[in-house]
């Protein structure tokens, strides 16, 4: 591995010089265990440990088939699909790889005891399977997460329609918590050069969401002037749906947790901000009752800020604590865009807001590759920048998935795979320069102000 990361790091090694070196037998990756699935089982969801269940283990390197590729990963970063494998939940993610395995049988090494997670990656491409093209041993790349096969015509107009797509690291094997990722050659996209591997390995699963939640016309179609409420503005997607909406000519209306969280998303330039914490707002009288008029005092709220307009578009993430309040403020007509559900899958609203007011409800999920190309290319140019916060070693994966867990962070959580240390990778060093205060923003936050 000393050999492979001293090519990685040498300013003048050549394609041949990256098809030629010695790839190690077994790497270092992170991951959940098969014979652990029951380890939590009659413990809380909130009790759960992200840090017990997720192990640094050695694992055997995989061979890259037809359209894969085998990465050299130099960091990756913690997204919340992680924190579902580690704590089991809804499902064990086993399932998946079994069911893989089952269905396209040139999959069958996926299915094992083990499975490394993490659906972000920078890095260096290291081997080529057959048919691959557009990217070479020594290419630096980043890789999206949708891994799909376009083995039935539902997903020729828009990949993730696909009957067989899949996010790779929580739906397949071999993610990016490691040292080494296996990945389809049609994941890849170029690195930008101005940021450091941990910045660039930041963005792709959160950016790429919100930018198909937001942007696309398979999304909420945003123009300009659109107010667009933020759920989680300072977290991992909404800090990327923040810059989205603020590029594009919209009005964003954050709503964080804290007020340091309430200072970072007023430095990214939005005006209207509601710290939830601060307010107490409480959307549920028990587990089981929502409280409508906790969804009317806070769009009063939304009213106050935006000089009486409803929002356009609301931006839904957490899923069954706030949508009700979602469905509820969005404007007559307006759009309630949604994802994830991290604080639960089971919605709970009152229709009539839906149906009388003409409202939209449409589920989005990642992004097609044209898609995650295009809010890749945002990026590269410096317009959206990463909001990297925090950076683990690998060994401390767990650690960093308990971070997210907790909601201890802001922005996102990077992790170094062969990295040896932070800041490298480099080469655009005036974009860099340019762009500097905003790489550093979320770094520099103090989320107990």
């Amino acid at each position: 591995m000393q050999q492979l990361l001293q090519t990685i790091m040498s300013d003048d090694a050549e394609p041949d010089d990256f098809a030629n070196v010695e790839i190690p037998e077994h790497y270092r990756g992170v991951g959940v265990l098969a014979d652990e699935t029951e380890m939590f089982v009659g413990v809380a969801s909130e009790e759960r440990s992200p840090a017990k269940s997720l192990h640094l283990q050695s694992v055997a390197t995989p061979q890259p088939g037809p359209g894969e590729v085998l990465v050299a990963v130099m960091a990756s970063s913690i997204n919340y699909n992680t924190v579902w494998s580690a704590l089991f939940e809804p499902r064990p993610t086993f399932k998946f790889l079994a069911r893989y395995a089952r269905e396209m049988p040139e999959a069958a090494h996926h299915d094992q005891p083990f499975h490394v997670v993490g659906s972000d990656l920078s890095g260096v491409v290291l081997r080529t399977g057959p048919g691959v093209r557009g990217f070479q041993p020594g290419s630096r790349v980043v890789a999206h997460c949708l891994s799909v096969e376009l083995s039935s015509s539902d997903g020729h107009n828009d990949t993730m329609l696909d009957s067989d797509q899949r996010i790779w690291g929580y739906e397949t094997n071999y993610g990016g918590l490691a040292e080494l990722a296996l990945v389809k050659a049609n994941q890849l996209m170029p690195k930008p050069d101005h940021l450091s591997w941990e910045e660039a390995a930041a963005s792709q699963l959160v950016n790429s969401t919100a930018y198909r939640q937001l942007v696309s016309r398979n999304g909420a179609d945003m123009k300009q002037g659109d107010l667009v409420l933020i759920w989680g503005a300072a977290g991992g997607l909404g800090s990327y749906a923040t810059q989205l909406v603020l590029n594009g000519g919209g009005i964003p209306v954050c709503v964080v947790s804290s007020p340091g969280k309430a200072e970072l998303v007023r430095s990214m330039g939005a005006e209207l901000v509601i710290d939830r914490s601060a307010e107490g707002y409480r959307f549920w009288k028990d587990p089981d009752t929502p409280d409508p008029s906790e969804w009317r005092r806070f769009g009063s709220q939304i009213r106050e800020l935006t000089g009486g307009e409803d929002p356009d578009i609301v931006f839904e993430h957490p899923g069954r604590e706030t949508f009700g309040a979602s469905v509820y403020v969005a404007r007559r007509g307006g759009t309630i865009v949604t994802c994830a559900s991290t604080s639960g899958y089971e919605h709970t609203f009152d229709n009539r807001y839906l149906w009388m007011h003409l409202k939209r409800i449409v589920g989005t999920h990642f992004a097609n590759y044209r898609e995650a190309w295009e809010a890749n290319r945002l990026i590269r140019r410096g317009m959206v920048h990463p909001t990297l916060s925090r950076v683990f070693p690998l060994a401390e994966a767990g650690l960093a998935a308990e971070a997210v867990y907790r909601n201890t962070h802001s922005g996102k959580v990077g992790v170094l795979g062969l990295a040896p240390r932070e800041g490298l990778g480099v080469r655009d060093h005036a974009l860099r320069e340019r762009v500097l205060p905003q790489l550093n923003r979320f770094r520099e936050s103090r989320l107990g102000s």
